[in-house]
């Protein structure tokens, strides 16, 4: 038959065209039974339909079509341990999504696979069903219902064939655990057979670095009661022999001196053999090469086994390839701060040779700059080059500043109002900038500082800082004295190593202290001497070293600050402070972190003045010191004087702090993964226990000394939260050796305090 024309009938959403581009035939053409045939099975192919049928109308090729229905919409129902998210993903690659055409086909195989992944998860009773519901216009309704049933519950694991390690021993190894009274908290017990899989994985590893070169896992058997609720597990291994570190060599392209490479191989010969030493000292052997330029070396151990001496050889083959160059580097992420904030922390710079060291260091600044949550450094080649790589840097933006404002009325007060900004970040520039205002009928107070960290190229910084404050007595009564206090300081900062500072400055200060109706008696006499003005011209020294591995919620590093800061002659009053502290951070294990810090600080008259004025005291208690009491609230008291007619008398035995000349405080944080938020860098849960007070160690009469035993103590539980208007701080503390007329607090909360 020789066609002079096709006609498609039973079409209704495909175009004709897809049926004329797959049909093979056309006019003109001579049709035979195989060529029928053939035009079948490719029309087939196409997967659009579920019927053809090829007929002839007089010389017009009839091609009669059924489409498959097309998927409107797809519903899931039921499933809580695979996220839609990841369900829904798994449907587009078997290519069931709304717009394609369905295939009753693709959804059995689906649903066979969604049960052997529950399966897998240990759900042995879970449930997978299908609904398809007719649309109009050759559309289908999917809908997906699952039923995941509970998870296994491991009852027991059996180890066959240990005799040198005992079941315990190698039961602590895994994930996987039997079931324990701890059982429902810690999840431990549900069958998996992935975290299987990652447990035979660390038996392994446990044997191979222990020595015993020839272990092997037999068999493993997973056996279900009839009921699918327990499941219990048998292992079968084969320990071997132990044995021992042979000969260790290095071989290779050795483009470092070997003499410079074999202090990084941590393996000697006689000790016990350990593949996970051979990992290790390959990757510092790749790390040392990374130094030079090779950032693509391979190093690989390979070991030559002494049956009769029961020793493994170990070669350290080195392949350290071609000499690496940085074409680019390049931020990604930092839609806020500015490329040349970040450029400015680099050690690895464009056209020099890729050195893992500086990459790695220039990583480590820019975290330690606090405006980002993660860094990350990629090195990817440069396409058609095999000497050049482009550096990027990754990096995750977080809140670098606190915002705050309060509106209120004080019968002590009146109306108050306040607003303050503190920015790490300022625009993007890596300046930092804070102010903050406060007014109220009886009290004014204004500030602003701005530091410039890299006020000039080389990293020497420079901030400067103003600040006013003045009150107005006539307007309250209170228990105190206050200041009137106007003033600033600029100081200088000049980098002595990648982790250290020294900073320097000058200042001056003009107080003006007003006293209320009641003063502490040292007061008082203090002002009876030197009077209530002083003008004051002060001298900063300080030296600060940080290896923090963050500036914002570290978990990792030290960092210690010293300073001094002391009134120069020509001031009214000489006197100096001595301060300095300290943290450190200890990782534990699964995320688990140490934290121990201490504050420390003296301070004293000089001269013809022989103690420091009252209002440089030092003061304790409260969030960043002693939690569990109040705000500045622990130290010396000192009597009361209230003035009847210009003749002072004692009214109050038990007054309110005065602070001391020393300080004296410590701490120990227990850092634990926050459970709703387990890996967040915004978010720390911590346990705690602070000890500290502040002393006043020189007094005219000698009214107070320093006592040990007078140091306080609190212990609790905090959760510190990194907010887009700031950082939040949240306490539960129990005051510890506090004594009668401590002021305590259960529950403290701070907005905007550096952690």
């Amino acid at each position: 038959m020789q066609v002079a024309d096709i006609r498609v009938e039973g079409l209704q959403r495909l175009p004709v065209e897809r049926v004329y581009s797959n049909l093979g035939i056309q006019p003109g053409d001579t049709v035979t039974r195989d060529t029928v045939v053939n035009a079948i099975r490719r029309l087939y192919a196409v997967g659009d339909f579920e019927d053809v049928q090829l007929g002839r109308d007089g010389d017009v090729l009839v091609v009669n079509v059924s489409e498959r229905p097309a998927i409107a919409r797809i519903e899931l129902d039921g499933n809580r341990a695979i996220g839609d998210d990841d369900l829904r993903k798994g449907l587009e690659e078997a290519g069931l999504s709304e717009g394609e055409v369905f295939r009753r086909s693709t959804l059995e195989a689906l649903t066979g696979e969604l049960q052997r992944q529950y399966v897998a998860q240990g759900r042995y009773g879970a449930d997978i069903s299908t609904e398809t519901t007719a649309l109009p216009r050759n559309r289908v309704a999917l809908k997906i219902n699952v039923y995941e049933g509970k998870p296994a519950r491991i009852n027991d694991i059996n180890i066959v064939g240990n005799e040198v390690f005992s079941d315990d021993e190698l039961k602590d190894i895994f994930e996987l655990k039997g079931s324990h009274f701890w059982s429902f908290l810690k999840g431990d017990n549900k069958y998996s057979r992935e975290r299987l899989s990652g447990d035979l994985e660390s038996l392994r590893s446990w044997y191979l670095d222990r020595g015993y070169i020839n272990f092997s896992l037999d068999s493993t058997q997973v056996s279900v009661t009839d009921d699918r609720s327990r499941v219990y597990i048998t292992i079968n291994v084969e320990e071997g022999k132990r044995y021992r570190v042979g000969d260790v060599q290095m071989s290779g392209d050795l483009v470092v001196d070997e003499r410079q490479l074999r202090p990084l191989i941590v393996v000697n010969a006689g000790q016990i053999f350990s593949q996970q030493l051979l990992t290790y000292s390959s990757d510092l052997i790749t790390r040392r090469l990374g130094n030079e330029g090779y950032t693509f070396a391979d190093v690989n151990a390979f070991t030559e086994v002494n049956e009769e001496e029961q020793t493994v050889d170990v070669t350290f083959f080195v392949d350290p390839g071609r000499k690496v160059y940085v074409r680019r580097v390049e931020f990604e992420g930092n839609s806020k701060t500015h490329d040349e904030v970040l450029r400015r922390e680099l050690r690895q710079f464009e056209r020099a040779p890729a050195n893992s060291a500086l990459i790695d260091l220039s990583q480590s600044r820019l975290q330690r700059l606090g405006f980002f949550s993660t860094v990350e450094a990629d090195t990817p080649r440069v396409p058609g080059e095999e000497d050049l790589v482009d550096v990027t840097y990754k990096v995750e933006e977080q809140p670098s500043g606190s915002i705050g404002a309060n509106v209120g009325y004080s019968e002590a007060n009146g109306f108050v109002f306040g607003a303050s900004v503190s920015q790490n970040n300022f625009r993007g520039t890596g300046n930092r900038v804070s102010f903050s205002l406060n007014r109220s009928d009886v009290r004014d107070s204004y500030s602003f500082s701005h530091l410039n960290p890299y006020y000039t190229l080389d990293g020497v910084s420079r901030g400067f800082s103003l600040y006013f404050t003045e009150i107005d007595f006539s307007e309250t009564t209170v228990a105190a004295y206050a200041s009137d206090r106007l003033g600033g300081a600029v100081t200088y900062g000049y980098p002595l190593s990648e982790y250290s500072r020294l900073s320097f400055g000058f200042g001056y200060d003009r107080i003006d202290l007003v006293t209320g109706d009641f003063v502490a008696v040292d007061i008082w006499r203090f002002l009876e001497v030197e009077g209530n003005r002083f003008d004051e011209f002060k001298f900063n020294l300080g030296w600060q070293k940080s290896t923090l591995n963050r500036g914002v919620l570290p978990d990792r590093g030290w960092s210690q600050n010293v300073g001094l800061e002391l009134a120069t002659p020509g001031s009214d009053y000489l006197y100096y402070k001595l301060t300095w502290s300290g943290q450190r951070y200890f990782p534990v294990a699964g995320g688990w972190v140490l934290r121990s810090r201490g504050d420390l600080g003296f301070g004293d008259g000089y001269g013809s003045d022989y103690v420091l004025p009252f209002f440089e005291n030092f003061f304790s208690g409260g969030i960043g010191s002693v939690r569990g009491y109040e705000s500045r609230s622990l130290g010396p008291r000192s009597e009361a004087l209230a003035y009847v007619a210009s003749n002072p008398r004692v009214i109050d035995p038990n007054p309110d702090p005065v602070g001391g000349n020393m300080l004296v405080e410590g701490g120990l944080e227990l850092i634990f993964p926050t459970p709703f938020a387990p890996e967040s860098r915004s978010v720390r849960t911590f346990f705690f226990a602070d000890a500290g007070n502040v002393f006043q160690t020189e007094q005219e009469d000698n009214l107070f000394e320093y006592d040990a035993a007078e140091l306080r103590a609190s212990a609790g539980i905090g959760l510190s939260w990194l907010t887009v208007i700031g950082p939040l701080s949240f306490n539960f503390a129990k005051a510890l050796r506090d004594q009668p007329g401590d002021d305590t607090e259960v529950f403290q909360f701070s907005i905007g305090q550096v952690f």
